[in-house]
């Protein structure tokens, strides 16, 4: 009996699943169909118009796909944009050559992304700038990233309310050590690298002396970047931003008035009546204006030329398996590199990284594909904000590294985490295991015993080899000998300029710096673009919303700050096998 109603319980949940789906299919699809009835499809820009960019949602390395438009015909569809940041590139570089797109309108709040995707859409925003159009930014209240990104525009303005975030960087790291030690978890580390610090939350409570070190330079590094652009921009010594970071001088948005970080100081309805003076728009008339998501149906990128470029994306964790949009499947992936590899239509390749590395396997496995296509044609990374430990194995095969200045890169060194949790078995829940086994070393590694000494030093050894293994191939790739590699490995990070300068890259530049190498490298002026891996189906996408990705969003609103660190712990109990990975998720701010 219980049987039956289990059975009838899990075929009742199914038919509910199966007509909740029916349901919103139908919803799209009704949707969709009064929006085509209130409203035709934008397809050009008919009258000298104003590009608006908000910036104010995960800048992703590929637009993602929307499997239904869900919204009201009335919504507000410039809300939220969705851009990744191939088409936000896109788009820019279009609209510099589009007669009807008279500037852009940069209507910021904070970014959601890292220093080098801001790097790339703030050069290709000056290239817009050098064609004599007009670009004007705009906030309620400016971030560090959103003020670097602003200071490209002719203009600056600010709320009169607002403020402007200048303090300085700070990498800031949770320690776990204490919390493990009341819970009675121990943690077994196995590393080689005297940076590979990805380690030291799980068994110290402050940062080592090496780690700070690092973690210093590579954010001063980014640090004088950002004054260096900001300074030449803005016109101010960076000595002197420096002086008023530390004194905290920007404290309002008067004081930002006084010391040159904006230009003047707007209300909202202001700004607008700015915009419709550079537009030659009456004081009563609706601003002509559109966001990057609509324009972007406005014009096609061409595609009928016969030599093609490659663009393959590898962003996220590396994984094992097929993985999806958001992380990097070494089978999915290897597949990708493969095929671009034996088309004989597509001429070179620029392989996209965007990657704190994973697991070690698997960056072995997409290493071989890098290694074999870059043999048979020319391979040119593009390093994204993130290009560290197995996502520099991945990269170092290539025949030529383009960086971002405050790219994260390096960290060449491999570790292993194995938790003990006997303690907290027995200590805390009164809970005792007891183990037989065919052999001395049957149940190892267990969650539940230390390992024994011949059991660690069996890790450690594969450790060694694989260390050894990732030296050796970054040593070929990059034409140095085993000792230099090893000298600048270690797991030390650094970033894309100090890259430069030890070996590890060749060229400062973003994606379209490398798709201009790539092209010069196979001997051809006209190509079109192919982008790989293809993106996942939508209709999957939306099935996963409704599980783990509304599981995380809840998540995320609940626990807010402290989202990051649970879900990074989350993230080492579910850790298998041995990796090459960024010492951990740094949160720089």
């Amino acid at each position: 009996m219980r049987n039956f109603f289990a059975s009838l319980f899990g075929a009742l949940i199914g038919i509910f699943l199966a007509f909740f789906l029916v349901f919103i299919i139908v919803v799209g699809i009704v949707t969709n169909a009064v929006r085509s009835v209130k409203e035709e499809k934008i397809t050009a820009v008919t009258t000298p118009s104003v590009l608006e960019i908000r910036l104010n949602h995960i800048i992703n390395e590929r637009t993602q796909p929307k499997p239904f438009n869900l919204r009201l015909p009335d919504d507000d569809e410039r809300l939220e944009e969705t851009s990744g940041l191939n088409d936000i590139l896109a788009d820019i570089k279009h609209a510099a050559k589009d007669r009807e797109i008279k500037g852009i309108f940069l209507n910021l709040s904070d970014i959601q992304a890292g220093f080098a995707t801001i790097e790339a859409i703030r050069r290709g925003l000056e290239k817009f700038k050098n064609t004599g159009k007009f670009i004007i930014a705009y906030s309620m209240n400016y971030s560090q990233k959103s003020y670097y990104l602003a200071t490209v525009a002719d203009k600056v303005y600010l709320h009169p309310g607002g403020n402007i975030m200048w303090k300085g960087l700070g990498a800031q790291i949770m320690f776990y050590k204490k919390a493990l030690d009341k819970l009675g978890i121990q943690m077994q580390v196995f590393r080689h690298g005297r940076y590979k610090s990805f380690v030291e939350p799980f068994i110290l409570d402050k940062m080592s002396p090496d780690n700070r070190l690092q973690t210093r330079a590579f954010i001063t590094s980014i640090w004088n970047d950002l004054l260096d652009a900001i300074g030449s921009s803005r016109h101010i010594e960076t000595n002197k931003l420096n002086v008023m970071a530390d004194s905290l001088t920007i404290r309002n948005a008067e004081a930002a008035e006084e010391h040159h970080f904006v230009d003047t100081l707007y209300y909202a309805d202001q700004i607008l009546d700015k915009l419709r003076e550079k537009l030659g728009v009456k004081p009563d008339r609706a601003i002509p204006a559109i966001g990057l998501d609509n324009y972007r149906q406005t014009f096609t990128l061409p595609e009928d030329e016969d030599s093609k470029i490659a663009v393959i994306y590898a962003a996220g964790d590396i994984q094992n398996g097929y993985g999806d949009d958001q992380n990097i499947g070494a089978l999915r992936l290897s597949q990708a590199i493969r095929e671009a590899r034996l088309d004989k239509d597509v001429k070179a390749i620029v392989f996209r990284v965007n990657s704190p590395g994973g697991d070690a396997l698997a960056s072995e496995v997409i290493w071989r594909e890098v290694d074999l296509a870059a043999k048979a044609k020319p391979v040119v990374v593009s390093m994204g904000d993130y290009a560290a430990s197995g996502g520099y194995e991945i990269s170092c095969a290539a025949t030529e590294i383009v960086a971002e200045p405050t790219t994260i890169t390096g960290s060449i060194g491999v570790f292993g985490l194995l938790p003990n949790a006997g303690g907290l078995l027995s200590d805390k829940l009164g809970i005792t295991v007891d183990t037989v086994g065919t052999n001395t070393h049957s149940t190892a590694p267990s969650l539940f015993y230390p390992l024994t000494s011949a059991e660690g030093a069996v890790v450690q050894a594969e450790i060694e080899d694989i260390y050894t293994k990732f030296v050796s191939r970054v040593a070929a790739g990059r034409k140095m000998t085993f000792a230099q590699v090893d000298s600048i490995g270690q797991g030390r990070v650094w970033t894309g300029r100090q890259a430069i300068h030890i070996g590890l890259a060749d060229t400062l530049g973003d994606i379209n710096t490398a798709l201009n190498i790539a092209a010069r490298k196979a001997g051809i002026t006209k190509y079109s673009i192919e982008e790989m891996p293809s993106l996942y189906n939508p209709l999957r996408k939306l099935l996963e919303r409704f599980g783990v990705d509304a599981e995380a969003r809840l998540m995320r609103a609940e626990l807010g700050n402290l989202y990051e660190p649970v879900q990074e712990l989350g993230n080492v109990a579910k850790t298998k096998g041995i990796q090459a990975r960024l010492p951990y998720n740094y949160i720089i701010e």
